[in-house]
């Protein structure tokens, strides 16, 4: 089992920007991607930005030139480097982490606000 734990997320005015990270408990998993999502009220949730093991990334389109996903291996951690936020980038976001043999891990979530 692994837990992931999200950090980093709070209120900023837009033009702000807010770095997230997520912990995965093990380091040992070598896990095949992490990924970001996000949920908005009343709105479907939605890819962010997806990291493998390999290090090819992938960012949904409105985030793309704003947002940036990393990896720690060591660490077993993702982070989430958003600049230029939008008040459409409200949300929660929530940490992913899939192993080789197929099983998905989330985190709880941590809510990112961008109000003025």
């Amino acid at each position: 089992q692994v837990q992931l734990v999200e950090s980093g997320g709070g209120l900023v005015q837009p033009g702000e920007s807010l770095r997230l990270s997520c912990a995965a408990s093990r380091s040992d998993f070598g896990f095949s991607y992490m990924s970001w999502y996000r949920q908005a009220p009343g709105r479907q949730r939605e890819l962010v930005a997806q990291i493998t093991g390999h290090g090819n990334i992938m960012y949904a389109d409105d985030v793309k030139g704003r947002f940036t996903i990393s990896k720690d291996n060591a660490k077993a951690t993702v982070y989430l480097q958003m600049n230029s936020l939008y008040p459409e980038d409200t949300a929660v976001y929530l940490c992913t982490a899939a192993t080789p043999w197929g099983q998905v891990f989330w985190g709880q979530g941590t809510q990112v606000t961008v109000s003025s």
